[in-house]
């Protein structure tokens, strides 16, 4: 049996604007338009420094998280898409 190997590219745009940090996380694949994911971090009042990394690596984590349950989503349509067959 022949192993396939199939290249798919997530790319993340970040934002950050007044203690808020925004993040898009794109998927793009061979076989559809890109599905995106979103996710936000803000600056918490308590917090004594504003460290832009950690906003970026909780918004980036929260964009992934939605971009898996969009694309969690997508496979569950196109498998009941398919059982109609």
């Amino acid at each position: 049996m022949e192993m396939t190997t199939t290249r798919w590219d997530v790319q993340v745009f970040l934002s950050e604007q007044d203690g808020t940090t925004h993040a898009e996380a794109r998927l793009f694949s061979s076989r559809r338009d890109h599905l995106s994911g979103t996710g936000t971090a803000r600056l918490s009042p308590e917090d004594h420094m504003d460290v832009a990394e950690i906003g970026y690596e909780l918004a980036t984590a929260r964009a992934l998280v939605d971009l898996g349950e969009r694309l969690q989503r997508v496979a569950h349509g196109d498998i009941e898409a398919l059982a109609q067959f």
